[in-house]
């Protein structure tokens, strides 16, 4: 993909988050033009460490090392999705995927399922989204999810539910708190239900480099509840996302 499009700049990223019962960690690198940014965070021992660079991580749709922090390789645990979708006068893409990750991370062992994410485009000057990714039990099969509402949530969308490996499109989803309102305390479901989120450690930040902004609010945490398709959740975790971005 070329770096302009449409007078539009390509922003592109690679997320990977892993979701375990003792540590839940994620690791980025963000290109938006020629600009860098990555940055990596592990929740662990009810203690949050993160930290965020202007320069790129070994961060690859393969796995991820950085030096000091963790060490980690990446094996598929379900079919990817790709979507490609319209955003504002141009186009983005995505795939996302399941996946086992296992390495070391502060120099312990580690093993969790996870996701990963790879994104590109040329989306419009102003994007928002809220999303929800996670991995639990759902009646005894190990599910993922990725949950959008804002960016690829038309028809088809990158909202899926994979049981045993298997990836389901699912109907829009509202964010919100249990009783209402907008916040990130659930995500419900068109085909109904809901998951109910309790946030265990938060990322979060706030810039503004006038010719681009950047607002985010990322926790990690629980989940219980219902999915479409798989069920009533046995366990779950993960983290929610609302982001808002002038680029």
């Amino acid at each position: 993909m070329p770096l302009a499009r449409g007078g539009r700049p390509l922003k592109r990223w690679t997320w990977i988050g892993a979701f375990g019962e003792r540590a839940m960690l994620c690791a980025a690198v963000a290109r938006v033009g020629p600009f860098t940014t990555a940055w990596w965070a592990v929740w662990s021992g009810g203690a949050l460490r993160e930290r965020t660079l202007r320069r790129a991580l070994d961060v690859s749709p393969s796995g991820v090392r950085i030096a000091g922090v963790m060490t980690l390789e990446l094996a598929d645990a379900g079919a990817p999705v790709e979507v490609v979708s319209p955003h504002g006068e141009q186009y983005a893409w995505t795939r996302k995927r399941p996946v086992l990750v296992r390495g070391t991370v502060l120099g312990r062992s580690f093993s969790a399922p996870g996701l990963v994410d790879e994104s590109a485009g040329y989306h419009a000057r102003r994007t928002e989204w809220r999303w929800s990714a996670g991995a639990g039990v759902a009646a005894g099969e190990e599910v993922v999810w990725n949950l959008v509402d804002g960016l690829h949530d038309g028809a088809p969308s990158e909202r899926t539910v994979w049981v045993g490996g298997e990836p389901h499109e699912v109907g829009p989803v509202v964010f919100g708190e249990p009783a209402g309102g907008h916040g990130l305390g659930a995500v419900s479901f068109a085909e109904g239900g809901a998951l109910s989120f309790a946030a265990q450690a938060t990322r979060s930040r706030r810039e503004n480099l006038l010719i681009a902004s950047s607002d985010y609010e990322a926790p990690f945490g629980t989940f219980s509840g219902a999915l479409p398709v798989a069920g009533a959740l046995q366990e779950g975790r993960g983290v929610m996302e609302r982001h808002a971005a002038r680029w």
